[in-house]
């Protein structure tokens, strides 16, 4: 049974997502512990990513941060598929269901690389330091670039160019360079702190699968409780998985050009869903953010199947 949770962590987790929210929502018994778990969720979700940002961030040299050039790639394939988005939208006379597909598209291509994507990398072998050095390239374009563009599509939008960028790099900064200058420090002044870390060889890994539950069951409510029509829903959730195959494919094709293809992979394909979900409803029309909500799943199930290949690989 332990072998069969440790070999199939991801899938467990999603599954354990929704089955969470199916019982929160039919079991009356349990109506009243919703204002406690919400709040418990609020406070967990951060603290998770924090504790598996920093038990990884132990294994990265400071040094080792450097850019390569499949980085450079990377955030031209960005910045050029959301102008791409941006022209069609701008240029083309869709219907608002069809509007809605090519937003959730576009917020799926320029999301920055999740914090998290560090956990898999290094679980799948590739190189922590180059991943951590495109996380932080990657949310300074998005940084840069969505306010700029995002309210071409959608004028409306109220927020100046200065207010959203700030906005944004304070929802990724702080908990993205927090455990990094945490586990610096306790690498310099705490060797035996950071040797016991090291020593805590999956614990980050595990970490990650309890947040990637939350953020399942919070994923399956969006998509469940959205009062759009289903067929629009299945066309933005298809927007969102055609993106996220894209992006794998292309991340690993560059990356594997210049040696470094899970790197790659990880860097241009699992995406900060929670900030884009953030972007989409700000800038956009807010049912665009199922294709950021759907794209949660999508990455996992490939990130599971990629875990599955290296542990059959390895048995080998």
């Amino acid at each position: 049974m332990l072998n069969f949770i440790k070999n199939w962590t991801l899938p467990i987790a999603m599954l354990a997502g929704v089955v969470g929210y199916l019982l929160f929502v039919n079991v009356p018994l349990l109506e009243p512990t919703k204002p406690f778990v919400n709040s418990l969720i609020a406070f967990l979700t951060p603290t998770l990513i924090f504790a598996q940002l920093l038990l990884t961030f132990c294994k990265v040299n400071v040094r080792d941060l450097l850019p390569v050039r499949w980085h450079g790639w990377l955030l031209l394939f960005q910045i050029c598929s959301c102008l791409l988005m941006v022209a069609v939208l701008l240029l083309s006379k869709l219907d608002v269901a069809y509007r809605e597909v090519f937003e959730g598209a576009m917020v799926c291509l320029i999301c920055p690389t999740a914090t998290a994507a560090a956990v898999i990398t290094g679980k799948l072998g590739g190189s922590v330091s180059a991943l951590t050095t495109y996380t932080l390239l990657s949310n300074i374009l998005a940084a840069v670039a969505v306010p700029l563009l995002f309210p071409l599509v959608e004028p409306h939008a109220d927020l100046s160019f200065f207010t959203a960028f700030l906005k944004i790099l304070s929802k990724v900064f702080p908990l993205l360079l927090c455990p990094f200058f945490a586990a610096w420090l306790i690498r310099l002044y705490l060797p035996k702190l950071h040797q016991w870390l090291l020593n805590l060889h999956d614990l980050a890994f595990y970490l990650w699968a309890v947040a990637l539950t939350i953020v399942t069951a919070q994923t399956f409510k969006s998509l469940v409780e959205s009062d759009t029509p289903a067929s629009v829903k299945m066309l933005i959730a298809l927007a969102g998985l055609f993106a996220c195959a894209v992006q794998f494919l292309l991340g690993k094709k560059i990356g594997a050009h210049y040696h470094d293809r899970i790197s790659a992979g990880q860097a241009l394909g699992q995406k900060n869903t929670v900030l884009a979900i953030w972007m989409a409803y700000t800038y956009l029309d807010p049912v665009s953010s199922l294709a950021p909500g759907s794209y949660v799943l999508w990455q996992n199930i490939i990130n599971s199947y990629q875990l599955w290949k290296k542990r059959k690989k390895e048995g080998k």
